[in-house]
């Protein structure tokens, strides 16, 4: 994965972390100046407004923020949710729940981030955890 001293990436910080999530691994930007963390990548940190963002891999633990159903015609795949997720790191992110039924998915439900392939491309997407034996 490139970093902070590698030339830079044809298409740039988005091609990286799509070139990532291709690659099965998920990984976001931290400042080395102010040490927060960054989603959607970029190139300066929104926080401190310096150059040097670096790819870490963050624990993937969320929850989500909110949720919403987008309806499609079963030909077309039928309806998905579409979910605002915040990390444990402290981003924001949005993807789909896609281990409980559609009507499952709440705002406050844990979630864990994993990375699926489908057709080559990588996407990250979110499963419901567990809590003292139940899906929560």
């Amino acid at each position: 994965m490139p970093n902070l001293l590698d030339p830079p990436l044809k298409g740039g910080v988005q091609a990286a972390y799509q070139a990532s999530l291709n690659a099965g691994n998920f990984l976001i930007q931290q400042c080395i100046h102010c040490k927060l963390h960054v989603f959607f990548p970029r190139e300066f940190c929104p926080h401190c407004s310096q150059p040097g963002l670096v790819w870490v891999k963050p624990s993937g633990e969320g929850v989500v923020y909110a949720v919403t159903t987008v309806r499609r015609k079963a030909e077309m795949g039928g309806d998905y949710n579409v979910s605002l997720v915040d990390l444990a790191e402290g981003v924001r992110m949005m993807s789909q729940v896609e281990n409980v039924p559609l009507g499952s998915v709440e705002i406050g439900l844990r979630v864990q981030a994993r990375v699926t392939v489908r057709d080559g491309q990588g996407l990250l997407v979110f499963d419901a955890v567990e809590q003292q034996g139940a899906l929560v």
